[in-house]
This record gives C-alpha cells, structure tokens and sequence, in this order.
C-alpha cells in the first residue's frame, strides 16, 4: 500500500516508516519538523513532505499525487506536564489538527486510517493487567485529546460507511532499531530509558526518581516497556486487517510490568555504568502500576511483541545513543 505516515521523521513515525519500507509497502512521510528529524528521511531515503497538517492545500496534493491509501498518525504532541500547562496547544494539534486531516482524506477518498493512540486513555486504572474494556478516564489533556479523537473516529465510521479505522493504544515505547541505524531524539528527553542512559553517559547529573514508596515490590512504580520495532509491526498488520464499519480498538504492551529500579538496574547492567540516582517525592497524576493485558491483538492481530525482555531493549537503545550522543546531531 501507499502510506501516509504523518509525523513519520518522529520517533514511533520513522520505526514504522523503515518498517512499512522492509514489509514491501510505500511510506511517504508528511512532517513540519516541530518535533521530527530531517536526518531520519536522509537515512531511510522514503519521499518526504515537510509541511504541516493544517495546510489542507498540501495535504490534499500530497494524497493525490502519492496515490494513499492509507493515512497512520503519529504527529501528536505528547508531553504530559507540557498538556497541563498548554492544553489550547494540545487541543488544536491532536484533535483539531486530526479534523482537518480526515477531512481531506474524505475530500479525496482515502479510507483507511491508522491512529497512535495511548494508554494514556485509561488515566488511573482500577485493575492491571489493562484490558480494551477498562473505563477511560484520562488524567490530563494529553490522554483526553487522545480519547476525543477515539471518539470522533467512532462517529466518523458511523457517516461513512467505506472508512476504516485502528485506535492502537500503546504504553511505553522504548528501544531503538535492532540494526542502529535510527533512533530516539527527544527535546526535551522525558523518557525513563533514554534518560537513564545519558546519566550512564555523564550527559546529566543524576536521574530524578519520583517516588520510591508505591505499593510494589521495591515501591517504585511499574510500567510496560514495549520495543518500538514490536510497535511498528502491530501498527502494518493493523493497517493490513482493516475493514469498514468494523473499528479495531487494541492495547499494545508485553503484558509484563518493570520497576523504575529493575530498569535502572538493567542499564547499568547493559553500559557496565553506574547510574546516580536522586530519590525524591511521588509526582502528581503518577500511576502506581500500568502494563497491558495483549490478549486482544494476539487474537485480532496474530501479534505478539517479541522483545519483552528489558535487556533486548536497552541493549538497542544503548546501541545508538552510544554512537550518538547529541542525537541526530552528532
């Protein structure tokens, strides 16, 4: 197929772009390089469109003249903290700017539509492991503006009978490709992974730990660390299952939980560094456990993330950011 991957010179993006390459499809990337890399569309030599999503005019050309037929949508913003403290700015990009997006899909006649979405949707869950069928109560405007275009989706299928559409609902992207050639340039770097690596790295002091008195085995929290290659799979075979009227809803995890202290542990482990830490207070909206039940998108996807070890993944982390220590830059 021919892929729009909006967003495609951003972290998730790019990984699915080399992806789709590998698979035998045809990504174009359409990104404005807010938050993307233009070094990552020198690398993986796909067609390229730097421009933003808001410019109906482009977009539009853009889906005609490269034939799409898919549209997968990476270019949110995804800052929780940043959402509390802007969130006319989350807004506008994630679901206004997704408006305008399925409007010019509709306006040219592209159907099939693939949406990051996050479980950030969930807010604090009840019960773990989470499964597609617990309450959505997101917790700031990040995870509400997810929900919101879950839901303007739902409505849209509903109008239109020939859309199709896959919300794949993720938890913690980590790792970078497992043959180095790509990688993870966040600024700022929030990301537990990356951070703890550039602490190994002498690049920051030390690593801030936000409570260590949760109900867990060391009382720090837990989360679901997916490689973001495993991601990148699940989004084309989702793309590949479409079909109208029949939305596709999925968690994307490993179904298995780590520590902040297990993972520090294994990169000090994998760098042969130590790793500085400094203990301080719980962080507000914090949850104390968050790992995904896959049950689903083994059933509906035949997937199954391979690398579900957190050795495999920092290993591929610390792969690159050992050989780029600035990013892309350098």
């Amino acid at each position: 197929m021919n892929v729009l991957v909006a967003g495609g010179a951003g972290y998730i993006g790019s990984h699915t772009v080399k992806r789709l390459k590998e698979a035998g499809h045809a990504p174009v990337i359409y990104d404005n390089l807010s938050r993307g890399h233009q070094q990552v569309v020198e690398i993986l030599k796909v067609p390229a469109v730097f421009s933003d999503l808001n410019d109906r005019t482009k977009l539009t050309q853009t889906l005609r003249d490269h034939k799409i037929d898919c549209v997968m949508h990476f270019a949110a913003y995804a800052y929780v903290g940043e959402s509390v403290e802007k969130p006319l700015m989350y807004y506008w990009n994630n679901v206004a700017t997704t408006i305008a997006v399925l409007q010019c899909m509709q306006e040219v006649g592209v159907s099939r539509f693939v949406f990051s979405s996050t479980c950030a949707t969930y807010g604090d869950p009840e019960r773990v492991p989470i499964t597609e069928d617990e309450p959505k109560r997101p917790v700031s405007p990040y995870g509400r503006s997810k929900l919101m275009v879950e839901q303007i989706l739902a409505d849209q299928i509903i109008a239109n009978k020939n859309f199709s559409f896959a919300a794949l609902r993720y938890f913690n992207a980590s790792g970078c490709a497992l043959d180095g050639t790509i990688g993870e340039d966040h600024d700022p770097e929030t990301h537990l992974i990356p951070v703890t690596i550039q602490v190994a790295m002498g690049l920051r002091p030390a690593l801030q730990l936000f409570g260590t008195d949760y109900p867990t085995p060391d009382g720090t929290n837990v989360r679901d660390y997916i490689h973001v290659e495993d991601l990148a799979d699940a989004h084309i075979l989702a793309m590949e299952k479409l079909k109208p009227d029949e939305p596709i809803y999925l968690n994307l995890g490993t179904g298995r939980g780590f520590s902040n202290r297990e993972i520090i542990a294994t990169v000090e482990k994998v760098t042969g560094k130590k790793v500085a830490v400094e203990e301080g207070p719980r962080r507000a909206g914090d949850a104390v456990a968050l790992y995904a039940d896959p049950s689903k998108a083994r059933q509906v996807l035949g997937w199954e993330a391979k690398h579900k070890d957190p050795e495999t993944i920092i290993r591929s982390a610390w792969n690159w950011f050992s050989k780029h220590p600035k990013g892309y830059k350098g």
